[in-house]
């Protein structure tokens, strides 16, 4: 066993602007009896080139765990991703351990969103630094403080602590805090909200604001819990919570306003009986909410939960900063993810695009095959928040806690996505559909109309790039993200392929997740013409769950 191992390797923010310093935390100990000379030498890469190299001596005394800091100032040009990998050796040059992480350089968070969550606001939380210090390690960029209001109609109140109306205590000091806490780490900090939820006793006293049943009866959200009221952008209860979003915004350092809606009712009445398409109405309210967000507090996100992916159709193109999409059934297979996310970016002028998909973290083979899927269509995952802990329902305090194996897995997932996100999601389109039929894996089925026991490739189209992820779907027991896999899809080595292309390549490469090293490794290809046109052949050495080829 080395004498030294690599504690944790990070940047010390989960984002950085254009200009600002880099900070790369490196956490070593010494496990020998003997005091270690060594030297720390990071490769910092974009895509497969690198771009600077940075080196430390220290010393480390037996027993005992250092911590060394690299300093790197980044080109300004953004939005940009890239790969930081590490060899520690000793003083005769020996190799001694290796690490890997990445960062990234944003004009905005909503450009590259990582989106988590936070649930515990109650009084005296004093975790705050080891929260933040553990989102930045997954590079979690912004924040949803889910359920932190005093009422769904009155967002803030002078009670300290305060109940909501669950009766859960919480603190607004500790609201405050983590805030301060986000920024530090240049997380964005987003408060939930609701398009259309008041208590009863609001409805009560303005029963001309909500929207009703065909019968006459208040539409309700949960066993009289909520009542659904009219968010016509035109009306008072729109009015009302603009008034509210003007607090939040004045009155806490919150960055934004997060917009969710319960997906039901789609076809409600109003006071006097008129019929109403809420998937009308829904884009104009997000816009009057992006309109005051904005000459309140210039710079502020919004943000909107499609639940189900509805009204997808009318309120894509509406102002939100990036989409948010809540996955339910019928959505049900790997394959609907990838579709989800390819037609938000279309009909959403290619904003980002975030799903939220629950999946219990028992189920890891489950996660990491949604990972791929998710991060190659070139969106992302709302899952991650509280330490350790992981999305496993859509209400988020019943979040699931994840096995060491599984974080590490989410961790090199999330590192890869960052690491190449300017070739699976900044400035790329889907491209999937316009190569079906041309990437060829001999004695492997490719087909796209197949639902699993496949090899899917996913393609993503650039300027001056193509990539393909290979997603491995072979000999798994379920096309659904949320079917049981009781054993990962069955690894493949040596594979041949032929890719069908006119793309004017000058150099291909591949990379995983699925291992110890992330960088791009440059592949020999050969070129040649059969009937269906110009080709070019490569091998690739393996396939887990997800490989990256990249041309340029």
């Amino acid at each position: 066993m080395n004498s030294v191992q690599v504690v944790n390797f990070q940047p010390h923010k989960s984002v950085y602007k254009p200009g600002a310093p880099v900070e790369l935390l490196i956490t070593l100990t010494n496990s020998s009896s003997e005091p270690l000379n060594i030297n720390v030498d990071v490769s910092i890469k974009y895509l497969s080139q690198e771009v600077t190299r940075l080196t430390q001596a220290a010393k480390i005394s037996p027993g005992e765990r250092e911590t060394l800091r690299l300093l790197w100032g980044p080109p300004l040009d953004a939005p940009k991703g890239y790969g930081a990998d590490m060899i520690v050796r000793n003083s005769t040059g020996q190799p001694l351990a290796q690490a890997h992480t990445a960062l990234d350089v944003l004009d905005s968070w909503t450009q590259a969103p990582r989106y988590g969550f936070l649930t515990d606001f109650s009084p005296g939380r004093d975790n705050l630094d080891e929260t933040m210090n553990w989102l930045s390690r997954y590079h979690i960029n912004g924040l949803q403080f889910y359920d932190w209001m005093y009422r769904h109609e009155t967002y803030l109140t002078a009670e300290e602590p305060y109940q909501d109306l669950l009766g859960q205590t919480i603190s607004r000091r500790t609201i405050d805090a983590l805030i301060e806490a986000a920024h530090a780490h240049n997380i964005a900090a987003m408060p939930y909200t609701a398009i259309y939820g008041a208590s009863v006793p609001f409805f009560e006293a303005h029963p001309d604001w909500a929207l009703y049943k065909e019968d006459g009866k208040p539409e309700f959200f949960g066993e009289d819990f909520l009542v659904i009221m009219n968010p016509d952008p035109n009306l008072p209860w729109a009015a009302h919570l603009m008034r509210e979003f003007t607090a939040i915004l004045t009155q806490t350092e919150f960055d934004g306003i997060h917009l969710d809606q319960y997906g039901a009712p789609k076809i409600a009445y109003d006071v006097d009986g008129n019929k109403l398409d809420l998937a009308e109405s829904i884009p104009g309210f997000i816009n009057l909410t992006k309109e005051t967000a904005s000459a309140v507090k210039p710079g502020s996100n919004v943000v909107f939960n499609y639940v189900t992916n509805w009204p997808i159709e009318t309120a894509a193109a509406s102002r939100q900063d990036f989409i948010y999409i809540e996955v339910w059934a019928p959505y049900t297979l790997y394959q609907d993810l990838h579709k989800l996310i390819v037609n938000a970016q279309s009909l959403g002028g290619g904003r980002p695009v975030v799903l939220a998909a629950y999946i219990d973290p028992l189920r890891e083979r489950n996660v990491q095959l949604a990972e791929a899927v998710i991060f190659a269509s070139g969106g992302s995952h709302i899952e991650l928040g509280e330490p350790g802990g992981i999305l496993s329902d859509p209400y988020f305090p019943k979040y699931g806690q994840m096995s060491n194996e599984l974080a590490d897995v989410i961790r090199r997932y999330y590192d890869f996505a960052l690491r190449y996100e300017n070739i699976l999601a900044l400035d790329t389109r889907d491209a999937t559909s316009a190569y079906e039929g041309r990437v060829i894996i001999e004695g492997v089925d490719t087909d796209a109309s197949q639902a699993y026991n496949k090899v899917w490739p996913i393609a993503r189209a650039g300027d001056e790039t193509l990539s393909f992820s290979l997603v491995n779907m072979l000999e798994i027991a379920s096309p659904e993200w949320n079917g049981l896999l009781l054993a990962d899809p069955a690894l493949q080595k040596d594979l041949q392929v032929r890719l069908y292309t006119e793309f004017p390549l000058t150099r291909l490469w591949w990379a995983t997740p699925d291992g110890d090293d992330p960088t791009g490794q440059t592949l020999a290809f050969n070129r040649g013409e059969d009937d269906s046109g110009k080709y070019i052949e490569f091998n690739i050495p393996s396939l887990a769950y997800w490989d990256l080829i990249v041309l340029e």
